[in-house]
């Protein structure tokens, strides 16, 4: 180990890892004793006062999704019922970006969404992307700082991007993603949206199988070339506007909502770990199977109300959904409701746009800006007819786990490799003209004056181990061939 100071938590305690989270056993859940993981990323939560930390520039949209396929064999979840229609908002964003910052840069796309269901609220917070740069949220705060702006001079740095990136080589698959042209979609109505994430569903049998969602743009995919979203940079609502222009015009915006189902037993012993967030499921193995769709059809009367105060968060799960041993989404159980308790109060519930339509019989109460106040009796277990939990509801969403207590990597699988997908991703998915726009794209963010020259190489070698064409025009674009 070189000479260099050991990280320690805000107490001067030394920290046991910046790379791994701990679980029970390398693939189990994340465990909530791991207290310098909750300190880092409740601390990463409340670095920025009123906006979001990340996500913080987006628009939405109310809408509802309309399920036309049978699948109670695979999920009790009552949204997911043939023929039921549920009302939702969605909330698309960029990821880097401050409030004001251009729609046009080059960003993943969140893609959020909340269901107001009659069994409560279900929110799927996902991406335009089915993957992300990392696979342990002990990384996260860290690969944001990474993309946000300098503490000295308060500009964004390319070189502190790719230092980031190179170092940390399960970033390929989406950087590669990234660097495209979808990294800039013409369109928030043209664009893909993903749960990203692998979730649970079970039946009312009690029989269960882990799902992905897909949810593919019926207008078709557009993108902007690097050259003409720079020149869009002088109209930074872009995305906004168009949006909302459409709406209003009585062009709603739908979705193909598409899901890959995977027996339960399968996982263990997949070729690749299937929860593995920097990866996708071929459609070879899983084809994606249409369920329904879903439709934008009213723009929010007030930005403020409904945009900006709306909370997403993926722990809000209805019965027939649970969550997977995924590590990035263990990490966001925690993160997102924290994050909102503090951007926006611990009753941010009780707001309209996030208030559930189904009964709240709860025994939360008070907290600032309340206005369901709550009735005797405030506790439980109570003997005065309070309400009372029925563990009956979620019979089937719990799994075997086991495993010593350590912090480590997931265990491979037989072809997990950081390289493999994105190198499909260039010999098989991109055309010629793609794969000519992606190293130009590369070659642009890498030619930023603060990319040093030892950055340069380290960044040709990034794209060498994907593939060595994709290397060798990077290379020849630096002037490293």
């Amino acid at each position: 180990m070189t000479n260099r100071p050991i990280t320690t938590d805000d107490a001067g305690i030394p920290a046991p890892s910046d790379e791994h989270s701990l679980s029970v056993g390398p693939n189990g859940p994340l465990l909530m004793q791991d207290h310098y993981l909750i300190q880092k990323m409740a601390h990463f939560n409340r670095e920025r006062v009123p906006e979001r930390v990340v996500h913080a520039k987006g628009g939405g949209a109310h809408g509802f999704l309309r399920i036309t396929e049978d699948v109670s064999q695979f999920t009790k979840a009552g949204l997911f019922q043939k023929g039921k229609e549920t009302p939702l908002f969605l909330r698309f964003s960029t990821v880097a970006g401050e409030l004001g910052s251009p729609d046009t840069a080059r960003d993943p796309r969140g893609f959020a969404i909340k269901f107001y269901t009659e069994e409560g609220n279900y929110d799927l917070v996902g991406n335009n992307t089915p993957i992300f740069f990392i696979r342990d949220p002990q990384k996260f705060s860290d690969f944001i700082h990474s993309q946000k702006r300098r503490a000295d001079n308060h500009l964004r740095d390319n070189n502190m991007q790719w230092d980031f990136w190179t170092l940390s080589p399960e970033s390929a698959h989406q950087v590669t993603f990234l660097m495209t042209d979808r990294g800039i979609p013409a369109s928030w109505r043209h664009m893909h949206g993903f749960g990203s994430h692998t979730f649970l569903w079970y039946n009312a049998g009690g029989e269960k199988f882990w799902v992905k969602y897909h949810f593919r743009t019926e207008q078709g995919i557009k993108n902007y070339t690097g050259a003409e979203g720079a020149a869009l940079l002088v109209d930074p609502d872009h995305h906004i506007r168009d949006l909302h222009t459409a709406i209003a015009a009585g062009d709603h915006p739908s979705w193909r909502v598409n899901v890959q189902i995977m027996p339960f037993e399968a996982a263990a012993d997949y070729r690749f770990n299937p929860f593995d967030l920097t990866k996708v499921w071929p459609h070879s193995d899983y084809p994606e199977i249409t369920i329904g769709t879903f439709t934008l059809n009213r723009n929010p009367a007030n930005y403020f109300a409904e945009v900006e105060q709306a909370g997403f968060e993926p722990s809000n799960l209805v019965p027939g959904i649970d969550t997977s041993p995924d590590k990035m989404l263990q990490g966001r159980l925690f993160s997102y409701p924290d994050t909102h308790r503090y951007r926006i109060g611990p009753n941010y519930l009780q707001l309209p746009i996030n208030q559930p339509r189904a009964a709240v019989n709860s025994y939360n109460f008070d907290g600032p800006m309340t206005f369901r106040n709550q009735q005797d009796p405030v506790y439980a277990p109570n003997s005065v007819n309070g309400p009372a939990a029925d563990p009956s509801r979620y019979e089937g969403e719990n799994y075997q786990v086991a495993g010593e207590i350590v912090r480590s990597a997931y265990t491979k699988h037989a072809e997990d490799d950081d390289y493999v997908q994105p190198r499909a991703l260039w010999e098989n998915v991109l055309s010629e003209t793609d794969r000519e726009h992606l190293v130009s794209n590369i070659v642009g963010h890498a030619s930023a004056p603060e990319v040093t020259s030892d950055m340069k190489r380290r960044v040709v070698e990034y794209w060498s181990n994907i593939h060595k064409d994709l290397g060798q025009g990077v290379a020849r674009g630096l002037d490293l061939a």
